[in-house]
């Protein structure tokens, strides 16, 4: 099997953000997405709208940005489109909308699924897995000028893929229960058959003939269906980045953006000198994935081939100190110490459960607080980096 490598400008960004959509009075989630999309729809004369698309359940909105070479440009496409799907929320009087890797308490029996074919063939096959993936992400791709380029970049960015995991952590509520997780969603979503983490991958045509297993076995139909934490995107010429939650504010998703292209950037610098990339044992990676879901900011990460441990919030600020040429060469340095800003503030699963503990338990609190977020931005007060977990 052959599969081509769409062109791309190189280090181009481009972002997706899922929302989702609650009742007001009650915090449960609303499967009125077709609703929203069909209004949308009538704005552009009848035609789908190009960029907000629907989801897996008819509760979630997914918006789209263009290809960009500015994170800057990427974030305010989103901000344009949420913008959209609010004048439509609000006018309907009886909705808000909130993002989060998870909703706090809402049951996954009683979510509907969107009527497209390929979702009842995955819902078919996962059965109760696929109909608990009330789950929300936020996907980052970033252009490779290079097919040959994309895995080696793969491989080296599961190094970080436990620092991108901590930093948008936001799902330590699942249907009511407090988890004791940062993120669940990442524990959750690697359950579907194609899901979690990649294999490793000699070079490009080794991933043709992964593809071509699978189709052939009829796991899959064609590669778009392979759902990697990290994976290529062969359609956009990109390598896409799938492992963060939900994140509720446009700042955060402008700070994770920034710090994915400038790895992406960075490792493509050094495999053009001729460098190497740090490419950790598996093992090593597949225990680096559950701790950031488990502990968030406070987990000790391994950083190197020798089995160095580090906190990964010191990690992340040392790592911005590094990227900070990269950044300044790819205007988005403003963006890039919006990390150094989430750390203080202390990452969405943190702030969630200081909500929470303040109302008693009530976990309706924490959804009018995601919904907060998403109107207004984080909050300003003491930190919450630390649970006490």
């Amino acid at each position: 099997m052959t599969i081509g490598f769409a062109d791309s400008p190189r280090s181009s960004v481009g972002l997706e953000w899922e929302v989702a959509i609650v009742d007001r009075a009650s915090g449960e989630l609303a499967s009125i997405a077709d609703r929203v999309l069909e209004v949308l729809d009538r704005t552009s004369d009848g035609a789908a709208h190009p960029f907000i698309t629907s989801e897996l359940l008819t509760n979630t909105v997914e918006l789209v940005s263009g290809p960009h070479a500015r994170v800057a440009d990427a974030v305010a496409d989103l901000e344009t489109q949420l913008a959209e799907v609010r004048t439509v929320i609000d006018g309907l009087g009886e909705y808000e909308l909130i993002c989060a890797g998870s909703h706090p308490f809402s049951q996954w029996y009683d979510q509907h699924l969107t009527d497209k074919p390929r979702y009842h063939k995955l819902i078919e096959r996962t059965r109760w897995w696929g109909r608990n993936m009330m789950i929300w992400g936020v996907h980052v791709h970033v252009g490779i000028e290079d097919r040959d380029k994309a895995l080696p970049i793969l491989d080296g960015l599961l190094a970080y893929l436990p620092h991108l995991q901590a930093l948008s952590a936001s799902s330590p509520f699942w249907a009511g229960v407090d988890t004791g997780y940062a993120s669940n969603r990442a524990l959750m979503f690697q359950q579907l058959p194609t899901a979690g983490l990649p294999y490793p991958l000699a070079d490009w045509p080794a991933y043709e003939r992964y593809v071509d297993d699978l189709v052939r076995t009829g796991v899959i139909e064609d590669h778009s269906e392979v759902r990697w934490d990290i994976r290529p995107s062969p359609k956009w010429g990109t390598v896409e980045v799938r492992v963060c939650d939900g994140l509720s504010t446009a700042a955060e998703i402008a700070a994770i953006g920034a710090l994915v292209q400038c790895l992406v950037e960075w490792m493509s610098t050094t495999l053009d000198e001729g460098g190497t990339l740090t490419v950790l044992q598996p093992w090593y990676v597949r225990e680096n994935k559950w701790r950031a879901a488990r502990y968030g900011l406070e987990a000790e990460v391994i950083t190197d081939v020798a089995g160095t441990e580090r906190p990964v919030a010191d990690h992340l600020r040392e790592l911005i100190t590094t990227l900070a040429p990269i950044a300044e060469r790819l205007g988005c340095a403003v963006e890039l110490q919006g990390v150094r800003g989430m750390l203080d503030a202390g990452a969405s699963y943190a702030r969630q459960l200081r909500v929470a503990e303040a109302a008693g338990g009530d976990l309706r609190a924490v959804v009018s607080h995601l919904a907060r977020e998403l109107r207004d931005g984080i909050e300003s007060g003491p930190s919450a980096a630390s649970t006490g977990r």
